[in-house]
């Protein structure tokens, strides 16, 4: 019997879809706000969410090699995540995402859903997190 399993598998193979969540929840942390369909994005959102509590729980170094181990050694997702979102949602207890339906796919009329976070930076829509040559972080326009 399968009690208390309640994870959607999204017809993937265990890897493919891991990796498929660590893709999207580093593409949802750099930009905020993501256009996916609706059963990735409700499989999406514990994901993330458990990253942001992290972050928030864990500022230390156990707490960013916990999140380096889990998003494919993304330092620079890993730095937004300690360094802004922590601090956005330090007095947020959970829902730190909400799912927003956005009609179906013309090709195969899935149904699409927009992904973001709560108290997103509207004028941060589009700019990508990296570092320039001195090796700086900077906000880039994408």
């Amino acid at each position: 019997m399968k009690h208390g399993i309640k994870k959607n598998k999204l017809s993937r193979c265990t890897e493919h879809r891991l990796s498929m969540l660590k893709n999207l929840s580093i593409s949802l942390i750099n930009h905020e706000q993501i256009v996916t369909t609706l059963p990735k994005a409700k499989a999406l959102r514990p994901y993330v969410e458990k990253f942001i509590t992290i972050a928030k729980n864990n500022d230390s170094l156990h707490g960013r090699r916990l999140l380096l181990s889990r998003l494919h050694n993304s330092k620079l997702v890993v730095d937004k995540l300690l360094s802004v979102l922590a601090n956005r949602y330090q007095d947020r207890k959970g829902g730190y995402s909400r799912i927003i339906k956005f009609g179906t796919r013309k090709g195969d009329c899935a149904p699409m859903a927009v992904i973001e976070l709560v108290d997103r930076d509207i004028s941060a829509k589009g700019e990508i997190y990296s570092k320039n040559k001195k090796g700086s972080k900077v906000v880039t326009q994408s």
